[in-house]
């Protein structure tokens, strides 16, 4: 099945060759997403609240451009730096997720950027 790539022209030119979602059929996949700003400049170094918050932003703008929203999502695949951030990334998720929540995993792990504390991917299914 052949796939859209999304790339919402707002957002900065990514660091890696990639979309920053594609949709194929009903179902759009966003691509990992960290706080980053134009030249690959990490946003809010050291504030864990204000990069989940900037990655659930630009996750919401991809399923925009896409025909989707927040409530389409079945599933994320959640990256943290370190276990220590996981409360103020989850009062952040809550936000974005109020009803019926996703799927999802969360695991520590080492992100591309040194500074990057949160990545979030993914899945949401339209209708």
């Amino acid at each position: 099945m052949p796939f859209e790539a999304i790339n919402p022209p707002q957002f900065p030119t990514p660091i890696a060759p990639f979309s920053a979602g594609t949709k194929a059929g009903n179902t759009v996949y966003v691509s990992g997403t960290l706080a980053l700003g134009e030249g690959g400049v990490v946003l809010h170094p050291g504030d864990a609240t204000a990069q989940t918050r900037h990655v659930l932003e630009v996750i919401k703008t991809t399923l925009e451009a896409a025909g989707a929203t927040l409530a389409d999502v079945a599933f994320n695949h959640i990256f943290l730096k370190d276990w220590a951030d996981y409360t103020a990334m989850n009062a952040v998720y809550a936000e974005y997720f109020p009803g019926a929540k996703p799927a999802r995993y969360c695991i520590q792990c080492g992100l591309v950027k040194p500074d990057c504390l949160v990545e979030i991917a993914s899945v949401a299914h339209i209708g």
